[in-house]
């Protein structure tokens, strides 16, 4: 239906050109749309008025909660160190030197001072006598020492000499840099009724390492003392400034305490514009660096330190809303605007489809006619696909199910060719053992028709040995596929290379294979199995023995190389080596060069696996001069049978 309605749109309209039919008076006209510019300065006014009382209620909160942290953060800063002036006064050493400074040597009391300013994390501490003089300081060592200074003048002396702790903040008359006091009174006597203290410990904490983190913050933070001086700023520039001009009395004051020293204090120039409540303004700087600029500023009282920390707040997330919510208003307003335009405009227009809405019902009947029978047409089709698709589906389905039949008859007959082929491995494993026990066995015959019971004897216990290990290396081949790692102890690799060559000791005889061995002087230990790493060298010196079948004076070549956490087992030929090719595939399980029947290719894969089940690694590589190398990397422990490895817990 719906192309039908477009080719009907697309006939010439006439009426739709024809603006003249309706038209409005001139002075209408203009009076709406004064009206609609009216309505939209007023609605873009009221948005985003009520957007700033929104934004600044969200900054509000805000700022509250950054400046209870902050002040909470000060107020820790400056009282985890209230206790260490009463500490260091209640010391005896401190009151020995106080009872009689003249007789006895400042620099002890000097060093003690300054391991617990190292130790706090602070300025300075330093001790008064009782007419304020320095004794002992921890800056002695420094030009501008405390030491011979007098600070009977400061507040935080007074407190302390009446006997209570003290408190007092400003600069340091000599150092110039900005810190609270704390003082607490010296005793050497405070059982008398009429006692006073002999002398005052006092401790000064800068306050740079506050500042320094409010710098990182979104907002100015200032913290003003009762005569509204700046004292502590987030900017420099803002320090040692008031918040208004003082007036005489209160210069007198501060000058009196040396509070701030010689410091003018200006004003800051802050101006406040516009007042919310007693701790919320909107103010602005007048003059210097933050001249321009406008924050809202909330207040706190700090009453523990008659102080008032403040912060101000940038407003520009506020005009950021509240002009992001007029023009959103003015855009909403416009679409609103236009709607009504286009109704109205919709509205004249209604007559003239009036005319045409006959005709379009004919026409539309017509359509839906014919769209019914392409639908009837469509629905036969759509039914005879799909009983196709029904018939396709259940033939995928039985095929399917015949090729998972298929799959899982093909998994077990792999898995039976696997079982076979692992016990071929097994007799690859066991001919050379075999072979070698039928030879002690001849010989064993051959002393015994000479009546050499002795050496009959010798050979029956190498034959028992070997089979005892024949059972050994078949537990060893059933464990290929999981990891052992169990019951390690410390193993000789000079004996597992011995019992190896032993093993082949006639068929190096017959094929007149030279044998060098490279050995340490001192014996080497390594934490392993000695069986299976026994197997592991019998492999390798079989391939060495085989690999040399055809060569003209054939060398085997063992070598122990030992360092000091890891021991190298080397097994090398002068056969004709590997193929650069094929090295990087002679450890993977039933890969083999050798002839049909000659072995299954599990031999390096066995050994490597029991290499790796050691901690351990086995690698190949060809050597320059002809022939192949085989090497185990295995970790070294100590000798068990060292004396000094026994008495030495290092060692155990």
């Amino acid at each position: 239906m719906a192309p039908m309605r477009h080719a009907i749109c697309h006939e010439p309209l006439v009426f739709m050109s024809d603006t003249r039919r309706f038209p409005l008076p001139v002075r209408p006209r203009t009076l709406l749309v004064l009206a609609a510019i009216a309505g939209l300065l007023v609605c873009m006014w009221q948005t985003a008025r009520l957007a700033r009382e929104q934004a600044l209620q969200e900054l509000r909160h805000d700022a509250e909660n950054e400046l209870r942290l902050s002040a909470a953060s000060l107020v820790g800063h400056l009282s985890r160190h209230d206790y260490l002036p009463e500490l260091l006064a209640s010391r005896e050493m401190v009151k020995r030197f106080l009872n009689d400074p003249d007789g006895q040597d400042s620099m002890p009391l000097n060093r003690l001072l300054d391991r617990f300013r190292a130790t706090a994390n602070v300025s300075d501490i330093y001790l008064l006598d009782h007419t304020g003089e320095t004794l002992a300081a921890s800056n002695w060592h420094r030009r501008d020492t405390f030491i011979g200074q007098n600070y009977g003048f400061r507040p935080y002396y007074r407190e302390a000499m009446d006997g209570k702790n003290g408190s007092f903040y400003g600069l340091g008359t000599q150092s110039r840099d900005r810190g609270y006091y704390f003082s607490a009174p010296v005793w050497l006597d405070d059982t008398a009724p009429n006692a006073r203290p002999d002398g005052v410990m006092v401790l000064k904490v800068l306050l740079d390492a506050v500042e320094a983190g409010w710098a990182e913050q979104d907002a100015e933070l200032l913290v003003t003392d009762r005569n509204g001086v700046i004292f502590m700023a987030s900017r420099p520039e803002l320090r040692l400034t008031t918040m208004a001009p003082l007036t005489r009395a209160q210069r007198q004051t501060i000058a009196a305490s040396r509070r701030y020293g010689d410091a003018p204090l200006p004003p800051a120039g802050l101006r406040e514009d516009q007042r919310h409540d007693a701790r919320t303004r909107l103010v602005s700087f007048a003059s210097g660096s933050l001249e321009g600029r406008r924050y809202l500023s909330l207040t706190r009282p700090m009453e523990d330190f008659d102080w008032h920390i403040h912060i101000l707040k940038p407003l520009t997330p506020v005009n950021q809303a509240q002009w992001l919510a007029a023009l959103l208003a003015g855009g909403l307003y416009g679409l609103i605007a236009l709607g009504a335009g286009i109704g109205w405009q919709r509205l004249r227009l209604r007559r003239e489809r009036e005319r045409f809405a006959e005709r379009e019902r004919r026409t539309l009947a017509q359509a839906r006619d014919e769209l019914e029978r392409h639908v009837e047409s469509r629905t036969r089709d759509l039914v005879a696909t799909n009983r196709r698709l029904s018939a396709e589906i259940e033939e995928r389905r039985r095929a399917e199910e015949s090729l998972r039949a298929t799959r899982d008859e093909l998994v077990q007959a792999a898995k039976l060719a696997v079982l076979g082929q692992l016990a071929a491995g097994i007799n690859h494993e066991l001919n050379q053992p075999l072979a070698a026990i039928r030879a002690y066995t001849e010989n064993a015959r051959a002393f015994i028709a000479r009546q050499r019971h002795e050496a009959a004897d010798a050979n029956l216990a190498q034959v028992l040995e070997l089979t005892e290990r024949m059972a050994e290396i078949s537990a060893q081949l059933r464990q290929f596929s999981r990891k052992s790692g169990d019951n390690l102890t410390a193993v000789s690799v000079a004996s597992c290379f011995a019992y190896a060559l032993r093993l082949f000791q006639s068929r190096i005889h017959e094929s007149g294979v030279r044998v060098e061995q490279h050995w340490p002087e001192q014996a080497v230990w390594v934490r392993a199995d000695p069986v299976r790493l026994e197997q592991v060298l019998v492999n390798l010196i079989g391939n060495a023995l085989q690999a040399m079948n055809d060569t003209a004076a054939p060398c085997l070549t063992l070598a122990i190389v030992a360092e000091s956490t890891t021991v190298y087992l080397d097994v090398a030929d002068n056969g004709p080596g590997i193929d650069e090719a094929r090295l990087a595939q002679i450890f993977e399980p039933f890969y083999t060069t050798k002839s049909m029947g000659s072995g299954l290719g599990l031999g390096l894969s066995i050994s490597r696996r029991i290499v790796e089940d050691l901690d351990g690694q086995l690698d190949a590589c060809n050597l320059p001069g002809g022939g192949a190398r085989f090497r185990v990397r295995l970790p070294r422990i100590a000798d068990p049978n060292d004396p000094a490895r026994l008495e030495d817990p290092a060692h155990a």
